[in-house]
This record gives C-alpha cells, sequence and structure tokens, in this order.
C-alpha cells in the first residue's frame, strides 16, 4: 500500500497543482467588501473540487453574517475512526501592488517556487486535502469531513456558532488544521503551541485644534506624545515591559541568528531585540509591535502642531495566558502612562487565544511516521509565533478529538507580504504525508 500512495500521488500531482493555479486565480479577498462575488466563487470552485474528488455530500453553507464555507463528507467504513480536514479559501489583501515581482493572483514559478496570493495560506491546504482524497480515488480508509471556510483572514467572526451550528457534520475523532508550516524546506513539522492575539487602537489628544509650530516649546504635540507612551512598551533591550503578561522559555530547539536575520530581512547594522533564545522570544513570549499610525503625512502636511494622534498596537500573547487578561494589562499600561497628562483614550480590540497541543498518542506517532516516510527525515514539534485562534474554538466544540497542525509553509512563504509563495516540493510532500497519515490512522 505504501508504494501505492507514493505512485498514486505522484499520479495526481498535476491536477492538484492546475486545480491550486485556478484556485490562486480568484481573489477571494475576505476583508474586502469588492471581493464578495470572489469569496463566493473560490467557495464554489473548491465545493467543485470536493465533489470531484469523489465526497458525495457537499455543500456550501454558512451562518447570519458569515462568508461562505465549504463542508464535505464521506462516512466511515465500519470501525475507522473520523478526520476532519480543514483549510480556507479565503486570502489576505495583496498590499502594494508595486511591491510584488508578478501579478499575485497569477500563479508564477520562479525557480522551485510557485508564487502568489493563497499559494500557501491557505490555498496549498486545500490542495492537501485534494489530492489525499484522489490518491484513495475518492475512498479514503477512513471517514472524511473536509471544512474549507471563507473568513480566517478576517479572524473567523463566525467559526464558533457555525461549529456549533454544523456540530454533527463536523463530528470527528481526529482534526487535521493545515494552516502552518515547516522549520524548514525539507524538515517537516508538527506545530505544538500557537501564541494568541490581541491589538487595540490608542489616541492621543493634547490640543483641541491645531495650532502654529511657532507656539512649540512650552505646548506639546500629539505625535509627540504618542511617541513617548509608544516607548513605554519595551524597556532598553526590547523586551516587552507591560506587567502581568504571562511568558516561558522554550527547551532545546533554537534559531540561528545568521538564519532568522536572513529570513525576516533585519538590516545588518539593526539589532535583534529581547533576550532569551530566540525561539522563546517568537514562540512561548510574549511580543507587541507597533503596526500602524495615523498622522499628517509628511509629503502633505502644514506647519503645525498635530492635536490628535493615533496608532494600532498588536500584542502577541503567549501560550498558557489569557488574551482577555493580557489586553486588560495593555490598556492598563497605555492608560496609565499618560505623557505630560495628555488624554490618551484607548479602543480595544479582537483578542484570540494562544493554545498547546500536548502531541503524544497514536494519532500523533501515526502522524510522525507519515511525516518521516514523506520526507525521508523524522519530524519535529515547534512553536508558531503567530496565531490562529479557531484552534481554540476546534478544541471547544471536539473535545475529543485530537489536534493535528500541519501544513506546507516554510520560512521564505512570506505569508501576508509581498511575493508570497509555495515550495514546490514542499507541496509534493505534504500531500504524500496526509494520504500516509490517512491511511495510518486507519490501521490503528
Amino acid at each position: 500500500m505504501t508504494t501505492d500512495l507514493h505512485v498514486a500521488i505522484d499520479a495526481v500531482l498535476p491536477e492538484t497543482r492546475a486545480a491550486l493555479d485556478a484556485l490562486v486565480r480568484i481573489p477571494s479577498v475576505s476583508a474586502d467588501p469588492a471581493h464578495a462575488g470572489d469569496v463566493e466563487a473560490s467557495a464554489a470552485f473548491v465545493a467543485d473540487l470536493l465533489r470531484d474528488s469523489g465526497l458525495p455530500d457537499v455543500e456550501i453553507l454558512r451562518v447570519p453574517g458569515g462568508r461562505p464555507a465549504v463542508v464535505g463528507r464521506r462516512p466511515a467504513p465500519p470501525g475507522a475512526p473520523t478526520v476532519l480536514l480543514y483549510a480556507h479559501h479565503d486570502v489576505q489583501p495583496t498590499g502594494p501592488r508595486e511591491a510584488w515581482d508578478s501579478d499575485p493572483f497569477e500563479p508564477t514559478v520562479r525557480g522551485d517556487r510557485l508564487y502568489g496570493r493563497g499559494t500557501a495560506d491557505d490555498k496549498a491546504g486545500v490542495a492537501l486535502h485534494v489530492a489525499a482524497l484522489r490518491a484513495f480515488g475518492g475512498e479514503p480508509p477512513v471517514g472524511v469531513s473536509v471544512f474549507v471556510e471563507g473568513e480566517e483572514e478576517i479572524g473567523s467572526p463566525t467559526l464558533g456558532a457555525f461549529l456549533a451550528e454544523h456540530r454533527d457534520r463536523l463530528a470527528c475523532d481526529v482534526i487535521v488544521l493545515a494552516d502552518t508550516g515547516n522549520w524548514a524546506v525539507g524538515r517537516p513539522s508538527l506545530s505544538t503551541s500557537l501564541r494568541g492575539l490581541a491589538d487595540c487602537v490608542v489616541e492621543v489628544s493634547t490640543l483641541d485644534h491645531a495650532i502654529h509650530s511657532g507656539d512649540s516649546g512650552p505646548v506639546p504635540d500629539a505625535i509627540t506624545a504618542l511617541v513617548r507612551l509608544l516607548a513605554t512598551l519595551h524597556d532598553d533591550d526590547g523586551n516587552v515591559a507591560v506587567e502581568g503578561l504571562l511568558g516561558e522559555d522554550t527547551d532545546g530547539l533554537d534559531l540561528d541568528e545568521d538564519r532568522l536575520r536572513a529570513e525576516s530581512g533585519v538590516l545588518p547594522e539593526v539589532a535583534l531585540i529581547g533576550s532569551g533564545t530566540l525561539t522563546s522570544r517568537q514562540w512561548t513570549r510574549p511580543a507587541i509591535a507597533v503596526l500602524a499610525i495615523d498622522a499628517p503625512r509628511t509629503d502633505n502636511v502644514a506647519n503645525v502642531l498635530t492635536p490628535t494622534a493615533r496608532a494600532k498596537v498588536s500584542l502577541r500573547v503567549a501560550p498558557g495566558d489569557d488574551a482577555d487578561r493580557a489586553l486588560d494589562a495593555l490598556v492598563a499600561h497605555l492608560e496609565s502612562r499618560a505623557p505630560w497628562g495628555a488624554r490618551v483614550t484607548v479602543s480595544r480590540g479582537a483578542a484570540g487565544s494562544p493554545y498547546r497541543i500536548d502531541a503524544q498518542g497514536p494519532v500523533y506517532d501515526a502522524a510522525r511516521a507519515a511525516f518521516e516516510e514523506a520526507w525521508g527525515v523524522a519530524p519535529i514539534d515547534i512553536g508558531v509565533g503567530g496565531s490562529i485562534p479557531f484552534v481554540a474554538e476546534f478544541a471547544a466544540a471536539c473535545p475529543d478529538a485530537a489536534i493535528l497542525l500541519t501544513g506546507v509553509a516554510d520560512p521564505d512563504t512570506r505569508a501576508h507580504g509581498a511575493n508570497e509563495s509555495l515550495h514546490l516540493d514542499e507541496l509534493a510532500r505534504g500531500c504524500l504525508a496526509e494520504a500516509l497519515l490517512l491511511r495510518n490512522l486507519a490501521q490503528g
């Protein structure tokens, strides 16, 4: 059966690639109302893919206010478990088109990588599921429910309601969430921890109207006050200075500094910030970043003092902490450190829970064996610095199911950024690994 699956995956890879290319061409940007029709088209395309892959029961579903999700099902053979395969078909906005080396919605191969928005995050996840189903001729040895969400990139706002309403359709023994990545090209990984996410917008006001900049001296402007407030979020070494946030150190595995600099594009003269291992700083400790500032543009500004300025602040919440409590701590920090008595108003944003997986037991043994066979090297357990809040919602909805976090992204994928890409060898290995996993789970 092993050899048969290797051969079967090789046979379905060309049609899988063609399906992925076609899916990437659909600009399913869920955050942009102008692309609502594209999100609908994307869902319809995924539904057709699942039907063509042998699932007899495929529906496009939604709950009030939600984007279209696709659910396809095949009942389990007697005695076999049911596996829920998750991906999402919506994508991030492209950002400035001039930052891309090719059209973001025209899949383009350069070297061994496929470029385009959604190639890795997460239309590759759809491709993995389709390839695995087709490798078994549409009749896998386990029960399968495929759930392809249409609003992950806007925080899955109706996922909880969806899981509650369609609980019976999504009942399962194992959940495979194909939305993460690997330690490196050629080195597979199981993601076992995720940071949570919270954000807020802080507004600082020092004047009730703009005044001539000649009055500066005794009169503070809002931008300077905002900058001073934001500077209190870190100490001089770059460690987060908000009191009460939890965090811990990772054991063993660590990043090489040169690799991190190369992958992230840190300028040679810029120091890395914080203390402790690099993996701790990325995976298991809190982090704060200023994502945006609202203030006059430098090319269109009058010679006046700005009365009000705003910034969006993002907090990554360490595993083991509570996202709402962490956001409370951030808000309290900002509100209590107003420079020069400036008026500070904080608007709370969303909060998504961190998550940690105890990746032990027969399901994880089956996954590790599948990964090792597909890649030819044993997988390693890694953390994820980013956030996937829906994992906690799946865990709550299916408390007895084992959760596997997998994917085919790699450190050069640049998800959410310009020139997002997918390594084509990793796609092939990932497709094989998922088919082998279904086989291993059927064998118990």
